[in-house]
């Protein structure tokens, strides 16, 4: 029987949209660009952003913790569930394999009927794990999209307030200054919005 010997990894992932846009001047007669920086240009356009450490936002944020501890703990069960089930398959076949070799069967019958019950307590135990890991599966999954509405819904109210032009997912960039780096502010919020829900529980 091949019982899941892999244990169940619980990674949350926050999903930004990243919203950027860039506007490219038209060439003057001097080559110079139209609406570029510049200590020349009269008309720049200049765009507001900031952007989050998803990282640190995963690892400070109240909900994600809980969320994140909450599948350790069903990843614990199932690898106790998984252990459990190898057990008494194992302490099962054991006790054939014994009475098989201490000439325990007085029959044939009875011997092939402990070898399908083996094979019935493998299949079982297959089913069990496959049918928990899908629950856990959908549980992580759950969990995700609850997380990311949660800190997506937000950034939105809290953008309200700002009017930034966008606020980025500091992964999908090459290099940004620090100095527009919003994810304390961001986990502020977020926990402190998250703390009163659950203190009216």
């Amino acid at each position: 029987m091949k019982i899941f010997t892999s244990s169940t990894k619980f990674a949350l992932f926050v999903t930004f949209v990243a919203l950027f846009a860039s506007c490219a001047g038209t060439q003057g007669k001097d080559g110079e660009k139209v609406g570029e920086a510049g200590p020349k240009s009269n008309s720049t356009t200049m765009l507001n952003i900031r952007y989050i450490d998803k990282d640190s936002l995963l690892r400070n944020y109240n909900l994600a913790k809980d969320l994140n501890e909450a599948m350790l703990r069903t990843s614990d069960k199932y690898e106790a569930a998984q252990r459990q089930k190898a057990g008494e398959i194992q302490k099962f076949a054991a006790v054939v394999q014994n009475k098989y070799q201490t000439n325990g069967y007085l029959s044939e019958a009875s011997f092939n009927a402990d070898q399908q019950k083996l094979q019935r307590m493998q299949v079982d135990a297959e089913n069990y794990l496959g049918n928990l890991q899908r629950s856990i599966q959908n549980e992580m999954m759950q969990n995700n999209i609850q997380l990311n509405d949660s800190v997506e819904n937000f950034i939105k109210i809290y953008n309200k307030e700002k009017g930034y032009d966008a606020i980025l997912d500091k992964a999908a960039t090459f290099f940004i200054d620090s100095k527009y780096d919003i994810t304390d502010d961001i986990i502020k919020g977020l926990n402190a919005r998250y703390n009163k829900v659950e203190a009216k529980k």
